[in-house]
């Protein structure tokens, strides 16, 4: 009866861990930033190059794309080069999460350009990220009405429906962007995102999976499907993924952060304490990984490091679970 009483209290703490979906920056998005940055301020030039190497970083890397079809527009004289210049500026911008600069930037573009669809699509995303999704929606809509084929609006406008909870027309939206380009990765781990918050892990697999089939260095998208198989209980398969995604960027926390909790639903406390450590050596304010950190140590019977670290995890911010708290108390013989 104990043995089935530890049991059960495993599986209640163990469900107290904490993850990450990931849409994590990598090499090529920090080359996208510099590109932009230069382009922000009219030297073309200097940002195709920073996109090209966005690309050779890796050549999945949409918005590096994107980019450089603006510049090839504005070379081409479709759209005039301070009607870009604005465009990037409101990129720099958002960013920085300067989201009310951003708007003003976008808005000047299309003073400029009314029909400017990238314009209206960043100003969605903009819009998304403060939180006013029906006006994210409108202008992704927007970018739609002039360019029907143009990937970036529906994947934008299905991560909004995804934000809102509508996952049924996020999945929509993201099906209708595999129609149009069926290698675009970014559609499928997206997709696979929602079909994972609807808990239909399978589906979510499926996806995750292709997505790495068109691009096997996607981490993002390994970090995905172990949370997947995690979810279905599949711990190995977990790790295998988190593993992939440590060998191909060996600095992403949350990979570490990921495998530390497969580690912990096997009850391997130790190689999961060793993974939170390596996710907090490369992030020391990673709260989750202090959070997920403590409750192996709970478990380890290392109550005051569990303290130790219940207490650095809240003074980032984060929420620990009551439940959690309760139980620690009681084992611990102390309040806090």
């Amino acid at each position: 009866m104990k043995a089935l009483r530890r049991i059960a209290l495993l599986a209640l703490i163990i469900s107290f861990l904490t993850i990450n979906l990931c849409y994590g920056q990598n090499t090529a998005e920090q080359n996208w930033i510099k590109g932009v940055e230069y382009a922000a301020q009219g030297k073309f030039k200097e940002a195709k190059g920073e996109f090209e190497n966005a690309l050779k970083a890796d050549p999945y890397y949409d918005p590096a794309k994107e980019a450089l079809e603006v510049i090839e527009d504005v070379v081409d004289q479709k759209i005039k080069s301070k009607t870009a210049i604005h465009l990037f500026k409101g990129k720099s911008y958002r960013e920085k999460a300067e989201w009310d600069e951003a708007i003003a930037e976008y808005n000047i573009a299309l003073e400029i350009n009314p029909k400017f669809a990238n314009a209206y699509n960043d100003r969605g995303i903009a819009y998304r990220w403060k939180g006013q999704y029906d006006q994210a929606i409108s202008d992704h809509n927007k970018a739609l009405e002039i360019n029907p084929r143009y990937v970036g609006a529906y994947i934008s406008r299905g991560i909004t429906y995804g934000v809102k909870g509508q996952h049924d027309q996020a999945i929509s939206d993201f099906s209708k962007a595999i129609e149009i380009d069926p290698r675009y990765a970014d559609a499928y781990n997206n997709r696979g995102i929602a079909y994972y918050k609807r808990g239909q892990f399978d589906q979510a697999i499926s996806d995750f999976s292709k997505a790495i089939e068109i691009n096997p260095r996607y981490v993002r998208a390994y970090l995905n499907r172990g949370l997947a198989y995690d979810k279905k209980g599949q711990y190995e398969r977990a790790i295998a993924d988190y593993s992939k995604a440590i060998e191909i960027n060996p600095r992403h926390a949350k990979a570490y952060n990921n495998r530390g909790l497969a580690y912990d639903n096997k009850g391997q406390f130790d190689q999961a304490i060793s993974d939170y450590n390596k996710a907090i050596e490369i992030n020391p304010r990673h709260a989750k990984a202090y959070n997920n950190r403590g409750i192996s140590y709970f478990f380890k019977k290392e109550y005051e490091k569990a303290w130790d670290d219940v207490h650095k995890a809240q003074s980032l911010g984060h929420q620990v679970h009551p439940g959690f708290l309760k139980a620690l108390r009681k084992a611990s013989g102390r309040e806090k």
